[in-house]
């Protein structure tokens, strides 16, 4: 008893001095002490070393106690009823859903497309860490082969491209059916991620034609049996249909949205309408999810939107020699689809002077693309108040080296 009597006055002095420490620092709120000096932003992604796994959304356990669930149920031979999407047909109160994430990704990428002509992008050309604003910081966070050994980042203008990174996805003309091979890794076309969830959610792009099926299929002693014709009379036996072999087909999806030219010079009023599309994008896709299976590797960044994971060899994370570089297939989530890069947080009365790194565990985190529209006048939701840590009065270097 005694060890664990000293153990707790040790924590309950430690406690005092940085309660004395934060009331000359004027740090208010007694909560946010601890999670502001002692802590990083704990809501952002954990950035994962090259050996750890993502997270998984369902434990081993449950994954295997399903599994051996399945394999009696396929034993047993009778029929299994499916339940849309499974049975190939479409979620009909999702349909709308699919419609506006599709409309809210259109406009989020013309609103940041308009933004980044106006605030600067950096990204280091070694580690690829990515900062909004002028100037960049000078935070020593730069450990990767060939870095210097001051750890300073090397950086070079960014774009588009480092604000919203772009998923893709194999294209898929009937999402229950085989899954794509590796010898076909060339035939399929791949497009980007949240398009291939909401195509596979009812929304249709000619260019790249889904089955739509009239008729559930059924599942008798776990094989899939579809009673439907494969290509039925009212569909035309051309191009349109096949399940493959796009890559000719000019892919417009960017261009269409950068198309969408924003004629109104009001930068804030850009930023608040990105901002919107982009909650809009993150909570419409995330319902989507819920019904209709996205599949990423658990150790690389690769995604596939439908039941099961394709069968390309193209791994090349941790260990992927043992998985004759196929993908450790896991349960998606919306952060798979829509990777929020993190940059560190700049405030508005810090003016032109750049992050320091002794002061680095004092600032706050956001994504990328919502601190773009943050530095543009967009206000910032309340989801995202703990990461942005504004509570936090930040000292001067003389007030930092008194208390270290």
């Amino acid at each position: 008893m005694l060890p664990r009597h000293v153990q707790t006055l040790s924590d309950l002095l430690e406690r005092v001095k940085l309660v004395r420490f934060s009331k000359l620092r004027g740090i208010h709120g007694h909560f946010c002490l601890w999670y502001s000096t002692l802590s990083t932003c704990n809501e952002m992604p954990k950035k994962l070393n090259k050996f750890e796994r993502k997270p998984l959304v369902t434990s081993f356990n449950e994954l295997k106690r399903e599994a051996r669930l399945k394999k009696k149920e396929r034993q047993k031979v009778h029929e299994t009823i499916l339940q849309p999407p499974e049975n190939g047909m479409l979620v009909k109160n999702l349909i709308p859903v699919a419609h506006e994430v599709f409309a809210a990704r259109c406009e989020l990428l013309s609103c940041v497309s308009r933004l980044v002509n106006y605030t600067a992008i950096y990204v280091c050309s070694l580690c690829g860490e990515v900062h909004v604003g002028h100037p960049p910081h000078k935070i020593k966070t730069c450990d990767v082969r060939g870095s210097p050994s001051s750890k300073e980042h090397s950086w070079v203008k960014g774009g588009v491209e480092h604000v919203l990174p772009l998923v893709e996805s194999f294209h898929l003309y009937d999402r229950i059916g085989r899954a794509v091979s590796h010898n076909e890794m060339l035939e399929v076309d791949r497009i980007p991620a949240i398009v291939e969830l909401c195509v596979q959610a009812g929304f249709d792009i000619p260019e790249y034609p889904t089955r739509r099926r009239t008729f559930p299929v059924y599942c008798v002693a776990g094989r899939i049996i579809d009673f439907e014709k494969r290509f039925p009379k009212e569909m035309s036996l051309g191009a349109d249909i096949e399940a493959h072999g796009f890559w000719h087909k000019e892919k417009k999806f960017n261009k269409d949205t950068n198309s969408m030219v924003m004629h109104s010079d009001d930068i804030q009023a850009i930023a608040v309408l990105g901002m919107k599309a982009w909650e809009k994008m993150c909570t419409g896709a995330s319902k989507l999810m819920e019904k209709y299976d996205v599949q990423t590797c658990g150790y690389c960044a690769e995604v596939q939107v439908g039941p099961k994971g394709h069968r390309v060899r193209n791994c090349q994370a941790f260990k992927h020699q043992m998985r004759d570089g196929q993908h450790a297939w896991q349960k998606a989530t919306i952060n798979d689809l829509a990777p929020p890069v993190c940059v560190y947080h700049i405030r508005d009365q810090q003016g032109n002077k750049p992050l320091v790194n002794e002061l680095k565990r004092y600032y706050g985190m956001l994504p990328a693309v919502v601190e773009l529209f943050a530095q543009a006048g967009a206000p910032v939701g309340k989801n995202y108040a703990s990461m942005m840590r504004e509570d936090v009065a930040i000292p001067e270097m003389d007030e930092e080296k008194w208390v270290v």
